[in-house]
C-alpha cells in the first residue's frame, strides 16, 4: 500500500487503542466508520492488534473488500494478537519507533479515535512532525 503524493488520499492510518467495554455505542460507530472507508474504496493502515475500536474498523473494512495493513512491533505481537490470523496484510517491525515511521510512510491521512497512551503518543508524534514540516499529511479527530 504505497502512499500517494496528490491531494487525494487512498490510505488512511487509523489509531485507537480504546477498549470499549461498557461503551457498546462505540462498537456501531467503529463499524460504520469502517463501512464508509470501504465504500469509498480507501485502504487502512492500523496498529495490527486484535482489541479495541481499531480492530472493529479493520474488520468492517476488510470484509467489504478494501485492503488492510496491520503494523505491529515484534515485542508486543504476542500481547495483542492471540486468536488467529491477522486481518489483511501484517507487517511485523522491530520497534515502536519503526511502527510509527512505517505508519507515516504507508498513509496519506490519519484518523484518531479514542485511545490509550500509545494512541496519544502517536498523535503527539505526528502532530509534532507536521509542525516541524517532517510531513504534510492530514489528520482527523473523531469525537465519539
Amino acid at each position: 500500500m504505497a502512499s500517494s503524493s496528490s491531494k487525494q488520499f487512498k490510505n488512511i492510518c487509523m489509531l485507537s487503542g480504546f477498549h470499549y467495554g461498557k461503551y457498546k455505542e462505540f462498537v456501531q460507530a467503529a463499524v460504520d466508520l469502517g463501512h464508509v472507508i470501504a465504500e469509498r474504496k480507501l485502504h487502512l493502515v492500523y496498529g495490527g492488534g486484535e482489541r479495541g475500536l481499531s480492530r472493529l474498523v479493520s474488520e468492517a473494512i476488510f470484509t467489504r473488500g478494501s485492503q488492510v495493513l496491520g503494523i505491529i512491533p515484534k515485542a508486543i505481537k504476542p500481547l495483542l494478537c492471540m486468536s488467529g490470523p491477522p486481518i489483511g496484510e501484517e507487517l511485523v517491525v522491530s520497534s515502536m519507533q519503526e511502527r510509527v515511521s512505517k505508519m507515516l510512510n504507508h498513509a496519506d491521512t490519519f484518523i484518531f479515535l479514542p485511545g490509550d497512551l500509545v494512541t496519544f503518543e502517536v498523535l503527539i508524534t505526528f502532530a509534532s512532525w507536521a509542525h516541524l514540516n517532517i510531513h504534510k499529511k492530514t489528520h482527523r479527530f473523531v469525537k465519539c
